[in-house]
């Protein structure tokens, strides 16, 4: 029962945290005019693509992460062991990646040049963040088992391999 309840809070800040960015990116398209272009309708499908696949690798791995206590309070704040599971098998950061696609996803559906730019932005910053911080942290914490996993697995995008 407390391993439900801590998946629930986990997912319940990821949520939170989900809405308070995608209401701060939908008032930013008051600014839309100011770019001069209007994108074609036919961008609200692949944004709803986009949008669906973000949220559900979002969710997924904030469920993931809460099932193996890593959202709890006190020394579980950073793991202790390094664990290859889910969709981290496939990419490095797929948390991250399921940020942009919905933020992508959002603008597409928009059609809000706005919403487009923040994106951009948001990925030029997470990808900072994981080169500099992140990864360096992971490598210090993990040691050999982070480097094996680093060199097997992509930062942003599957590695499309028949031997997986």
């Amino acid at each position: 029962m407390k391993k439900i309840l801590i998946v629930w809070w986990t997912l319940t800040k990821v949520v939170v945290a989900v809405f308070l960015v995608g209401w701060f990116a939908l008032l930013l398209r008051r600014y839309d005019h100011l770019f001069g272009i209007v994108l074609p309708a036919w961008t609200k499908v692949p944004g709803f693509v986009f949008l669906g696949v973000g949220g559900f690798l979002i969710l997924l791995c904030g469920a993931l992460l809460g099932a193996r206590g890593f959202g709890t309070p006190g020394d579980r704040f950073f793991p202790k062991e390094f664990i290859v599971f889910g969709p981290f098998r496939y990419v490095r950061n797929p948390m991250s990646l399921g940020a942009i696609l919905s933020m992508l996803g959002l603008g597409l559906i928009h059609r809000s040049p706005s919403i487009l730019l923040l994106t951009l932005i948001l990925a030029g910053a997470i990808h900072l963040i994981v080169v500099y911080i992140e990864e360096p942290g992971l490598e210090k914490r993990f040691g050999e088992s982070y480097l094996h996993y680093r060199q097997s697995v992509n930062r942003w995008l599957p590695r499309i391999d028949s031997q997986r």
